[in-house]
């Protein structure tokens, strides 16, 4: 998990304060020690960090802070608040062109994610009512082109090739007029990288920045490379005056450092993050839930938009009105389950719950939870559709069990687990509607195959 050890240090830091009923000059001295020593740590540049220290401790000595009655928390407001400001502070959107389309190059070293992180960003974008499409450009590494069909063919993104013997400049103009006649109103360029940045690299990149004057030239870096992350990215902006960072794989075990440096080093915003394989494990980068997320305060606004776009709303509306009226069945129980599953991995989920930190998370045997899940589905799918829409006929028939059982590869006391959850469901509704309490977005309650 991306922060865990930055989260974790700065998060017994203050935990130290806030056991404190006063401040003084000295307390403030020995966090920012700590704070100092986490920020290097986690391989943030060591200017960067001289320079956070420095803003936070003239803050944090203030009167405010000194005779404040809770001068730990208001400590840590002036370290979130630092660290949103240290990641650009706000969102930064895209820059799209009112006429004609919007062309978006993608730049890095070879090996960050480039190829891959064009058909995220095109899926993100068609996500938002924009019609992408692909340009290959990256015509030395071999099997480039190919991959990047792939990708578009993944998720029915077109993408537009002319093989490698042409230059990279005429390709790109060729892919623009292209999108004007097919009404593509974004175009997205995949442009060749090196293992090292070299003049060739970069003199081929400022000739197709010249000839299709893109909107946006996004750098991607791989954010595991720590700081050498910045020392790209110093390099890319130097030659070709980036707009923004796409940073990879900050679900991996990175301590951050790219994240926290970036901004302050080239003056240039992250704009977008990978978090995962998958293609949807992509998301705009917000300074302001990343810096929360890192002090284990959670990423509550996250939260609800990943339920928002992964939840049909109006099946989870039904779902709840059926579960509120005592009308549930194991299939209701197994759609609530799956509509659970479309968030995502739970661990990720975890991370954005305000107060769950990265111990806390590695106490839980998560895999055995997923697997879990697997079997609960396994059982209901062992019985059969009267079976599914009437579990009376299952509570109190030991036949039943045995021949659901069997099917599911499970045990008579796994069906009966499951049946006592279900029950536990049923209650929990039926307490849930006495209180009057009903989420519009689908209230699921404790799943208790969860526990």
């Amino acid at each position: 998990m991306a922060f865990e050890g930055l989260s974790e240090k700065l998060q017994n830091t203050f935990k130290k304060l806030r056991g404190k009923g006063k401040l003084n000059e000295k307390d403030i001295k020995e966090a920012m020690r700590e704070v100092k020593l986490a920020l290097l740590e986690a391989d943030v540049n060591f200017k960067v960090v001289k320079t956070f220290v420095k803003n936070v401790s003239s803050k944090c000595v203030g009167s405010e802070v000194l005779e404040s009655l809770t001068p730990g928390q208001q400590v840590i407001k002036i370290v979130n608040d630092e660290l949103t400001e240290l990641m650009g502070g706000t969102e930064s959107k895209l820059d799209f062109t009112g006429v004609g389309p919007t062309v978006i190059m993608l730049v890095g070293l070879q090996g960050a994610g480039k190829t891959t992180m064009c058909g995220k960003l095109a899926l993100n974008l068609r996500k938002n009512n924009k019609k992408p499409l692909l340009v290959a450009c990256d015509i030395y590494r071999p099997a480039a082109i190919k991959q990047l069909e792939v990708v578009g063919k993944g998720i029915d993104i077109p993408v537009f090739q002319m093989g490698d013997k042409l230059k990279a400049v005429d390709i790109a103009k060729a892919g623009i007029k292209h999108a004007r006649e097919n009404g593509n109103n974004v175009v997205i360029i995949d442009t060749a990288g090196r293992l090292h940045i070299d003049e060739t690299l970069m003199g081929e990149l400022s000739d197709v920045k010249e000839a299709v004057n893109p909107s946006e030239i996004l750098l991607v870096v791989d954010s595991m490379t720590g700081q050498d992350a910045v020392n790209v990215a110093e390099s890319f902006n130097n030659q070709l005056d980036l707009t923004g960072v796409i940073l990879t794989k900050l679900d991996g075990d990175t301590r951050g450092g790219a994240a926290l440096s970036i901004r302050s080093i080239t003056n240039k915003p992250i704009k977008f993050i990978g978090v995962g394989e998958k293609m949807n494990d992509f998301e705009v980068f917000h300074p302001d839930r990343m810096a929360s997320r890192i002090l284990g305060m959670g990423d509550v606004l996250s939260l609800i938009e990943k339920a928002q776009s992964a939840i049909d709303e109006k099946e989870a509306a039904d779902l709840t009105k059926k579960m509120m009226g005592q009308g549930l069945n194991f299939e209701d129980y197994i759609n609530a389950m799956e509509q659970m599953q479309k968030l995502g991995p739970l661990n990720k989920l975890l991370e954005m719950v305000p107060g769950v930190n990265a111990k806390e998370l590695q106490g839980l045997n998560l895999e055995d939870s997923q697997k879990q899940m697997e079997k609960v589905k396994a059982i209901i799918y062992s019985m059969t559709l009267k079976e599914r829409r009437n579990p009376n006929l299952i509570i109190g028939s030991s036949s039943r069990k045995k021949r659901i059982a069997l099917g599911a590869g499970a045990t008579i006391q796994e069906v009966n687990k499951l049946i006592k959850g279900y029950e536990m469901m049923k209650k929990n509704m039926k307490q849930m509607k006495s209180l009057g309490k009903q989420s519009k977005k689908g209230l699921f309650g404790k799943m208790p195959f969860m526990s």
